[in-house]
C-alpha cells in the first residue's frame, strides 16, 4: 500500500513538473520528449514519465508520434475555437448560479486572488497567469450547485493556462484583463449579475479572438 501511494505521489510531481515546463515555454512546441532523457533529467525510471506522458496526451499537450515518441503539442487554432466557444456558453450560466450566493468572505478570497493576479503580471511571473487566472475564475462560480459544469470548466481552464500566457504577453492584454476581472468583481458586489455575466462572456469571446490573431500572426 505504502508502495502503491509513493509511486502515485511521484507520478503526479513528475506530471506537474513536465506540464509546467510545457506551459513555461522550457519545452517548446514541436520539442520531442524522449524519454530515457526525462528520466535521467528526473532521476526516475522511465515507468513513471511514460505514464506521465501519456497523460499530458490527455490533457492535450502532447502528440505521441510513431516512430518519433513524445512531441509538445503546437498552439491550435481549432483547439482555441473549442475550449474559448465551450468556455463562453458554459462559464456565463456558472456564474448567473453563483454570483448570488456569493458571500462577504467569498469576495474577500476574490479581491486577494485578484490582487495576487496585479502583483504577478507587473512582475512578469509568467508562469503563474494562467493558475490565478484559473482560481479567479473558479472562485467566481464556486457557489454553483452545477458539479457536472464545474468538473468540465475546470478542465477547459487547464487547457487555457498555455493560451493564457500567450494571450498576456502583451501589456494591452494584461491590462485588459485585470480590468475586466476587477469590474467583474465590482458588478457581482454590486448585485448586477446579468451585467456582469454579459461582461464574462464578452471578456471570453475577446480572449478567443486575440488568441486566433497571434496564432495566425506567429504562422
Amino acid at each position: 500500500m505504502a508502495s502503491t501511494l509513493k509511486h502515485r505521489t511521484l507520478s503526479g510531481a513528475l506530471l506537474e513538473e513536465i506540464r509546467q515546463s510545457i506551459l513555461s515555454g522550457h519545452y517548446s512546441a514541436g520539442s520531442q520528449l524522449r524519454q530515457d532523457a526525462l528520466a535521467e533529467t528526473y532521476g526516475v525510471s522511465r515507468i513513471p514519465i511514460r505514464e506521465a506522458l501519456f497523460h499530458l496526451e490527455a490533457e492535450g499537450l502532447v502528440r505521441i508520434v510513431p516512430q518519433k515518441g513524445a512531441v509538445v503539442s503546437e498552439l491550435s487554432q481549432a483547439e482555441i475555437d473549442d475550449v474559448f466557444e465551450l468556455r463562453a456558453l458554459l462559464e456565463p450560466r456558472l456564474f448567473r448560479r453563483s454570483a448570488p450566493l456569493l458571500s462577504a468572505a467569498d469576495f474577500e478570497q476574490l479581491e486577494q486572488i485578484q490582487a495576487t493576479y496585479v502583483d504577478v503580471i507587473k512582475g512578469g511571473e509568467i508562469n503563474q497567469y494562467g493558475k490565478l487566472n484559473a482560481q479567479l475564475h473558479v472562485a467566481l462560480y464556486q457557489r454553483a450547485n452545477l458539479p457536472r459544469t464545474q468538473q468540465i470548466v475546470a478542465s477547459l481552464l487547464q487547457t487555457s493556462d498555455r493560451y493564457t500566457r500567450v494571450q498576456l504577453s502583451s501589456i494591452d492584454a494584461m491590462n485588459r484583463a485585470m480590468e475586466e476581472h476587477a469590474e467583474l468583481i465590482c458588478l457581482s458586489r454590486a448585485g448586477e449579475f446579468e451585467a456582469a455575466a454579459k461582461l464574462l462572456e464578452a471578456h471570453l469571446v475577446a480572449v478567443r479572438t486575440d488568441l486566433l490573431a497571434r496564432i495566425k500572426r506567429q504562422n
